[in-house]
């Protein structure tokens, strides 16, 4: 149900991204998120729309955390903020973390080899169904996909949507 990627640039790191449908505590987790006492960062899913985009956000989060120069203040906090197209810590929040009212959730785990996480831990604290990540493309809101990154239709017309987003989050400390 899950899936894991180990990170290329730091072989010693992987990222597990679990996908949750119907979720009746949503307030609940992000309250617990918020205290610490879930070691993860839980996303909209109706902001992502492929695991890569995950991928590439928890990669800079891993690289700026190793060399001192996270804006956020933990390495979840900063996948999150490393989604946002813009350098608003407080809307990348808003618009890619959880909110009380989702009923679905992506919890995104950076995982270190000497530090093993308890997967079924952090599962057994949503109330709601794991699903594939293949059932990811039916929860992303593409309009509101597109309005948050600024994705014109001549843009479309020659770059997927995804390289599109992964540009503008690779791009945003730059510009």
């Amino acid at each position: 149900m899950q899936v894991t990627h180990r990170l290329e640039l730091f072989p010693e790191h992987s990222v597990t991204i679990l996908l949750f449908n119907r979720v009746g505590n949503a307030a609940a987790l992000r309250k617990k998120a918020m205290e610490g006492a879930i070691e993860g960062a839980l996303i909209n899913p109706a902001m992502i729309v492929d695991p890569f985009q995950i991928l590439v956000a928890a990669n800079k989060a891993v690289h700026l955390h190793k060399i001192g120069k996270m804006k956020t203040k933990s390495l979840y906090a900063e996948i999150i903020f490393s989604l946002s197209p813009n350098n608003n810590i407080s809307d990348a929040f808003k618009k890619f973390g959880i909110s009380d009212s989702d009923t679905a959730v992506l919890i995104v785990l950076v995982v270190d080899r000497e530090k093993p996480v308890n997967l079924e831990d952090i599962a057994s604290q949503v109330e709601g169904q794991q699903v594939s990540l293949d059932e990811l493309p039916q929860l992303t809101d593409t309009a509101k996909v597109k309005k948050m990154y600024k994705i014109t239709p001549q843009e479309e017309k020659m770059n997927t949507l995804l390289d599109s987003i992964v540009c503008r989050m690779s791009t945003k400390d730059v510009l």
